[in-house]
């Protein structure tokens, strides 16, 4: 395969991209998942006082928080998932 979206390997950017996505995405989910179970969060006022850092990291955990109360409805009207 060749072309300008193809490194040298022969593997295509656009396929790490989309990796890496869902992969920040799952992690996302669970962290809201984490949140739900447990009350835990992630304390971003440890690392660093920089705005910027607290913003993207707020839209991160609500990309989660949206996956998880997607992927729960979706289950819940499925035949093989209940609620004990």
């Amino acid at each position: 395969m060749s072309g300008m979206y193809v490194d040298e390997d022969g593997d295509a950017y656009i396929g790490k991209a989309v990796h890496y996505g869902v992969d920040l995405v799952l992690v996302s989910a669970f962290l809201a998942g984490l949140k739900r179970s447990t009350g835990l969060t992630v304390d971003f006022d440890a690392f660093d006082n920089n705005s910027n850092l607290k913003y993207y990291s707020g839209k991160y955990l609500d990309v989660g928080e949206k996956v998880f109360d997607f992927s729960a409805a979706f289950l819940s009207s499925s035949d093989y998932f209940k609620r004990k």
